[in-house]
């Protein structure tokens, strides 16, 4: 099974990579990173390069499809070559998927038109605005669509989508194998649950950095 995920410049690194540690460990599964051109992309924090090793000219008919996001979706939102790609790849994939504003961009492009998504909590407005409804959960299934919730929720998008591909005991293994087993030391993981002046200055930070 051929999996592609298009990096881009300012994408968040475990949007990416999350996702990629599971479905790497799928039997028969390659992977590939595909970019606007071939080569070292830089994510949004500019601490850390991941190489693409094709285009989007080049790679055209991989069978599933895993979305990041990161502030460098925003630039993308009319940028006709990578959503123009997204829909021919959509046309053809078994699986369409995304992690955090990654959802934008498929929305952007159409894919998410009357269908239910979610994305990065502070986004959830902006993805109403090209024809999704929002829905406040960590994974969103919509036939072949996955979409995920911010950042870390790729990795519960990854399990999900390895256990329609390959079965729960194979999904369950990889979760093991992995260690995903999640005991946070804070309780304030969405806005629901954060205090109000934390949920305040994440969103002072992510409106300078965007």
């Amino acid at each position: 099974m051929n999996i592609a995920i298009p990096i881009f410049d300012r994408f968040t690194a475990l949007d990416a990579v999350g996702p990629y540690e599971v479905l790497s460990r799928l039997p028969g599964a390659t992977v590939r990173f595909v970019a606007a051109q071939a080569g070292p992309v830089r994510t949004e924090t500019r601490m850390l390069t991941l190489l693409a090793d094709t285009t989007f000219e080049q790679l055209t008919d991989p069978e599933v499809l895993v979305v990041p996001g990161g502030f460098g979706t925003r630039p993308l939102m009319d940028d006709e070559r990578i959503l123009g790609w997204l829909r021919r790849v959509h046309e053809r994939s078994q699986w369409t998927t995304s992690v955090c504003t990654g959802s934008l961009l498929l929305a952007a492009a159409g894919i998410l038109d009357g269908l239910h998504a979610t994305t990065h909590w502070a986004e959830l407005d902006t993805l109403a605005q090209y024809g999704a409804h929002p829905v406040s959960e960590r994974v969103v299934e919509q036939g072949k669509v996955i979409t995920a919730a911010g950042v870390s929720a790729g990795i519960d998008m990854a399990l999900t989508l390895a256990a329609r591909i390959a079965g729960e005991q194979v999904a369950q293994a990889i979760q093991l194998g992995i260690e995903y087993d999640p005991q946070p030391p804070f309780d304030c993981g969405s806005p629901a649950k954060a205090p109000q002046e934390i949920v305040e200055l994440v969103r002072a930070v992510s409106a300078r950095a965007g």
